[in-house]
């Protein structure tokens, strides 16, 4: 069984009903929307889609709502405009009109405060590159440093700049609106800086009593520098590598990649890979031997998921990505991992608990680690300790708590009827369940992390067991 899930972007290339059930079938464990392009009567149609699809093959499928957040972008333009180094170039805004023929406005009112002369501006994901020449109340002069094309609505990143951007955004709050009414299980906040964006995004579930996963992107400079904060305060992290890799040196990426996904393994902070994994695929049916590799890496390092985006949105091979993204991760699981979760100290009681299960697990060389969860922490703590060889099946009541599970390595989430006054049915119930699904067989030894009744009182324990 692989370990590392697979995050799936949903679009145009994957919105029918039958490409959702051969995604699926191809081992999606969650889909992403992603609200920077998806309209509202598309998110209530696909979201159903999914549901139905899940239910029809009795399989956990988390809905992951990623916002489009507080984006700066160019406006329209009536024709693409070629640039040449060493031109100047006008970027206006509040609706400033400029004189100059290479001009554009930018949607974000506060540009002019926030930048400062000399500093680098990066259009359309760091194609095009300006110096700020000069400011002025509602426009700057900038010279062009690289030969490229602008077209409309393209993408601003400013490396090093503090934006005073808000957290979330009128179109981010109505999409999360729509997203918690459909009860989608985690919603991803775009351009997160520090621990405060994720406060306001999880006050704004608690008022419409929704608890979906907050799931904080981190996609530039600040917040590198505010990680164990954001860690701290976030249920997963998604390392946003198409705009980080622009915020910051290309050469740091893989080191700033290596120090996210160490720090939460060491803290117990489920981690996503995300972007430009397959890109090459959205094009052509084969990976190059450079995608491959960075693949495995995520994979080694033990990341809990990979994300994929235009690969499986605009592609015409999402079913091929999936199938090599299963085959790289299933064969370098199996040649071991950094370890990373060794750093991690272990605070709580039940955390320790999950621990003392997982050595036994390794020791044994178990077929399984059996874990009967009502909230899904003792699952997640489980999960964190990184077991070698054993697949962690945590059996859940609902469905909305195994979808929530399917964020995290290593875990099969499982929904079966549980009675907390008779946790010896609950585990026979749990062993006939797993042999009906050929995952476990007679005479196979499972380590299982539950209750169990002593006189009157029922106690969190360890036990071993051989499949009957």
């Amino acid at each position: 069984m692989r370990k590392t899930k697979i995050i799936a972007t949903l679009g145009p290339s994957t919105s029918s009903p039958e490409m959702i059930r051969q995604l699926i079938d191809d081992g999606m464990n969650i889909a992403r929307l992603n609200m920077s392009h998806a309209r509202h009567d598309w998110l209530r149609e696909i979201v159903n889609e999914l549901r139905a699809a899940a239910k029809e093959r009795n399989v956990p499928v988390g809905i992951l709502l990623d916002t489009q957040g507080p984006a700066i972008r160019t406006g329209d333009l009536p024709t693409d405009l070629e640039l040449k180094p060493g031109q100047k170039f006008t970027l206006t805004v509040k609706g400033e009109q400029s004189e100059e023929e290479h001009s554009v406005d930018v949607n974000y009112e506060n540009f002019i405060n926030d930048i400062s002369v000399g500093d680098v501006v990066l259009v359309d994901n760091g194609t095009i590159r300006m110096k700020v020449l000069q400011k002025f109340a509602n426009k700057i002069e900038c010279e062009v440093l690289t030969e490229s094309k602008l077209k409309s609505r393209r993408h601003i990143n400013l490396p090093g700049v503090k934006v005073s951007l808000p957290a979330l955004t009128e179109k981010d709050l109505e999409d999360i609106e729509i997203g918690l009414e459909l009860g989608v299980d985690l919603v991803a906040l775009s351009f997160v800086r520090e621990a405060k964006d994720l406060q306001q995004l999880k006050a704004v579930m608690r008022r419409k009593k929704a608890a979906p996963l907050v799931i904080a992107k981190v996609e530039d400079q600040a917040a590198v520098r505010n990680l164990n904060e954001i860690i701290n305060e976030a249920d997963g992290i998604m390392i946003a590598r198409g705009d980080l890799g622009i915020e910051c040196p290309y050469e740091e990426l893989p080191i700033i990649q290596r120090r996210i996904v160490k720090a939460c393994l060491t803290s117990g902070c489920p981690v996503i890979v995300a972007t430009h994994l397959l890109e090459s695929m959205i094009e052509n049916p084969m990976p190059t031997r450079a995608e491959v590799t960075d693949v495995a890496n995520a994979v080694y390092e033990q990341a809990d998921s990979l994300m994929l985006s235009g690969e499986t949105t605009v592609g015409n091979y999402p079913s091929e990505c999936l199938e090599v993204l299963d085959r790289v991760a299933v064969r370098t699981e199996r040649s071991g991992g950094a370890g990373f979760e060794q750093n991690a100290e272990y605070t709580g009681s039940r955390q320790k608990l999950a621990k003392g299960a997982v050595v036994l697990a390794n020791e044994l060389k178990a077929q399984a680690i059996l874990v009967f969860t009502l909230s899904g922490a003792l699952a997640r703590y489980t999960a964190w300790m990184r077991p070698r060889y054993s697949p962690i099946y945590a059996l859940c009541e609902t469905t909305s708590q195994a979808n929530a599970l399917t964020l995290h390595w290593g875990i099969r989430p499982i929904v079966i009827p549980l009675d907390a006054q008779t946790p010896e049915h609950n585990i026979e119930l749990a062993f006939k369940t797993l042999k009906e699904k050929d995952l476990l067989h007679r005479g196979n030894i499972a380590v299982v992390l539950g209750s169990i009744a002593t006189g009157s009182q029922m106690v969190d324990a360890i036990q071993m067991r051989t499949i009957p």
